[in-house]
């Protein structure tokens, strides 16, 4: 087992600082050490002038990070949520700090990026996906709600594909990243290694130079034609009816997979997309993320869906209510609630 110590290994090579998120076994889940660790990190590069470009990544070969370690919060949540909540405090605190730090930030969003992976990369400076990436925010399909800047990042995609992707927790690849504004260059896998060097040797820009190419096709540009429509409707339930009413097979799928989701997590969801949207900078909405989560811990469908989806792996979910007709406005309104006494997360 690893220790605090080195689930992030921190080293420097040339003009560069890299990150590297190593517990490839547990597809480099975030823990509230290794979020400790980057911040840290952070800190200490952002006053050294040796240090001109920070690097993140992840071990192994499959993905930079598929999220936070939702085992742990499983448990917790049962035992009363402090943990969480005390590891979202630090975690949005770094989302924040990420896309306000003053060198750049590149991010290598190869593999699999999912929750709390997008939010130590894609509110980075420069950030990179691969033909291997498969991005998203999967919230819906265990009984939460997009945080760690998610909400931020799709409320602000083209028309309605962030609903889209929030709702539904798809993923997607590099073309539709760049696409959703999640990512900003495509550079081909194999090609990783020697940019990590070209980064420690030279100017992020003169490293990206020799790299960067036309990412694979994407879905996403064409099928905006039934998704910004559909996903424009002010209910989910109306979202459905529209993607069922298209007569697009795609958007038939669509629809069948909102409705696998858990039916308070989707209307929680919708709500915290648009009053992103309305809300601001980023502070806002990470401060509004981290009041839905905290209140989140105590819902059922957040235990229930770590446990299909997780501990258990039936993959057959009972949420509570099971049918989106019976999730109620207060319902909704109570993930808004104000955090009792001085838990409230403010960012300045």
């Amino acid at each position: 087992m690893k220790s605090e110590d080195d689930t992030v290994v921190i080293d420097r090579a040339g003009r560069a600082g890299f990150l590297t998120l190593n517990r490839p076994r547990a597809l480099n889940a975030l823990t509230h050490a290794m979020v400790r660790r980057i911040s840290e990190a952070l800190d200490a590069w952002e006053a050294d002038p040796d240090v001109r470009t920070v690097v993140i990544r992840g071990a192994g070969e499959r993905g930079l990070c598929a999220g936070g370690d939702i085992r742990a919060i499983h448990d917790d949540a049962k035992a009363g949520g402090a943990a969480s909540a005390a590891f979202w405090r630090d975690e949005y605190r770094l989302n924040a700090r990420i896309a306000r730090y003053p060198k750049p930030y590149v991010a290598l969003m190869d593999g699999i990026v999912m929750g709390g992976g997008v939010g130590v990369s894609a509110h980075g400076g420069v950030r990179i996906v691969t033909e291997r990436s498969r991005v998203a925010m999967p919230e819906t399909g265990i009984g939460f709600v997009p945080d760690v800047g998610g909400t931020f990042l799709l409320a602000h995609a083209p028309g309605e594909l962030g609903t889209h992707l929030a709702l539904s927790g798809s993923a997607v690849g590099a073309a539709d990243a760049l696409l959703c504004g999640l990512a900003d260059h495509h550079v081909p896998a194999d090609a990783l290694p020697a940019l990590a060097r070209g980064l420690a040797e030279h100017t992020v820009a003169e490293a990206l130079a020799r790299h960067v190419q036309a990412p694979p096709p994407g879905e996403l540009a064409d099928a905006r034609a039934w998704i910004d429509p559909c996903y424009g409707a002010d209910t989910v339930e109306e979202i459905i009816e529209r993607l069922h009413a298209t007569g697009v097979p795609a958007a038939k799928e669509a629809a069948e997979l909102l409705l696998t989701r858990s039916p308070t997590s989707l209307k929680v969801t919708l709500e915290a997309l648009r009053r992103a949207r309305r809300l601001g900078p980023l502070e806002r909405v990470l401060e509004q993320e981290y009041r839905v989560s905290c209140n989140t811990l105590s819902h059922p469908d957040l235990v229930e869906g770590i446990r299909a989806q997780v501990i258990d792996k039936d993959r057959r979910p009972r949420w509570n209510p099971s049918a989106l007709e019976d999730v109620r406005e207060a319902d909704v309104a109570r993930a808004f609630a104000p955090l009792d006494g001085n838990r409230e997360l403010s960012l300045g």
